[in-house]
C-alpha cells in the first residue's frame, strides 16, 4: 500500500508539474543568454512566463497597435495562436521592475517568438507560410536549418537600445547553438495602408530584394506590390528613415526582403517577408551582439 501511494503521489506530482513547468524545447539553454544591468534575456522556462509574454504581445499588438481582438484574446488579454506551444520563446526581465506598490517584481518587457524548421516541419508549419510562398524557399536548401522569428515586441518604457541589444545577443546565442543556417519571418509597418509606405516599401522593393535561391514571393491572393514608387522616385536617405526600427536591424544585418507586401487586417499591418542567410549576415553586428554575450549565458 505505501508503494502504490508513493507511486500514486509521484504520477500526480509529475502531471502537476508538466502543467506548470514547459516541455522540453530541447534547446538545451538553460540561464540567462546575456544581461545588461537589471535587464537579462532567457528562454521561457515555465508556460506562467510564455502567457506573461503572450500578455505582452497583447498589449503591444491589440491596444497599442490596433489589431482586432477576437473574443479568446479579449477575454484572456493574451496575444496566443496554435504555433505558440511549438515554438521556443526568448524573453526579456526586468528583475528590478516594481508594481503598484513599490515592491520589486520581475516581468517580461520584451520577447521574441522562435521556431525551427526541424519542428515546424514535423509539426506546425511555419506562421508565415500563410502570407508567403515558403515550400520553394525550403526546398531549394537541403538540410540547411532555418529559424522562422515572430512576434517581437517591447514594452513602449523599455523600447531603448538596451532590450533590443539583448534581444539580439540572446538570439545569436541561440542560432550559434542550434547551427541555425538563415533566419526568416516577416516584419510590419503600422497601419493597413501600403501607400502610407510607400516610400520605405519601395526602397526595399529596388535595393534590398531577395534573390536567386534566396527569392520569397507573398501568396498569389495575398500579393501587394512594393515597387509603388520608381527606383529614381525614390529618396534612399528618407526611405531608410522612415522605415519601423525592427526592419532597419535587420537590414542592418544584412536581411533581404520577398517580393510583394501582405495587408494583415487582423494586425492592422503591411507585412514583408526578410531572409537573412547566417553566412552573409554582417559580421561587425555579429561580433558587437556576440562578444557583449559571450560570458553572460549558461548552457
Amino acid at each position: 500500500m505505501l508503494a502504490e501511494s508513493l507511486g500514486a503521489g509521484r504520477l500526480i506530482l509529475a502531471n502537476a508539474l508538466s502543467s506548470f513547468y514547459l516541455h522540453d524545447s530541447k534547446s538545451g539553454l538553460k540561464g540567462a543568454l546575456a544581461r545588461s544591468g537589471s535587464l537579462e534575456a532567457r528562454l521561457a522556462r515555465t508556460k506562467k512566463e510564455v502567457r506573461k509574454a503572450q500578455r505582452l504581445r497583447f498589449k503591444v499588438f491589440y491596444k497599442e497597435g490596433g489589431a482586432a481582438v477576437d473574443p479568446k484574446a479579449a477575454l484572456t488579454r493574451r496575444d496566443a495562436d496554435k504555433f505558440d506551444k511549438h515554438c521556443d520563446h526568448l524573453i526579456v526581465i526586468d528583475r528590478a521592475a516594481k508594481n503598484r506598490f513599490g515592491k520589486i517584481k520581475p516581468k517580461v518587457v520584451g520577447a521574441y517568438r522562435l521556431l525551427r524548421s526541424d519542428v515546424a516541419l514535423a509539426k506546425c508549419g511555419f506562421y508565415s507560410a500563410g502570407e508567403y510562398h515558403l515550400a520553394e524557399l525550403i526546398r531549394r536548401h537541403p538540410g540547411k536549418r532555418f529559424l522562422e522569428l515572430g512576434r517581437s515586441c517591447v514594452l513602449s518604457e523599455y523600447r531603448g537600445k538596451h532590450t533590443i541589444d539583448l534581444l539580439w545577443r540572446g538570439l545569436l546565442t541561440y542560432i550559434r547553438h542550434h547551427d541555425i543556417d538563415a533566419l526568416i519571418g516577416c516584419a510590419s509597418f503600422d497601419g493597413a495602408n501600403p501607400l502610407r509606405h510607400a516610400a520605405a516599401l519601395s526602397f526595399l522593393a529596388h535595393h534590398a530584394r531577395a534573390e536567386d535561391e534566396w527569392s520569397v514571393r507573398a501568396r498569389d491572393e495575398r500579393f501587394t506590390a512594393m515597387d509603388i514608387l520608381s527606383r529614381e522616385a525614390v529618396d534612399a536617405k528618407r526611405a531608410l528613415a522612415s522605415l519601423p526600427p525592427l526592419i532597419k536591424g535587420y537590414l542592418r544585418v544584412g536581411a533581404r526582403f520577398g517580393d510583394g507586401a501582405v495587408i494583415d487586417r487582423k494586425f492592422n499591418t503591411v507585412d514583408v517577408f526578410a531572409v537573412m542567410p547566417v553566412e552573409r549576415m554582417d559580421a561587425r553586428y555579429c561580433r558587437h551582439f556576440g562578444s557583449e554575450g559571450a560570458d553572460s549565458h549558461a548552457a
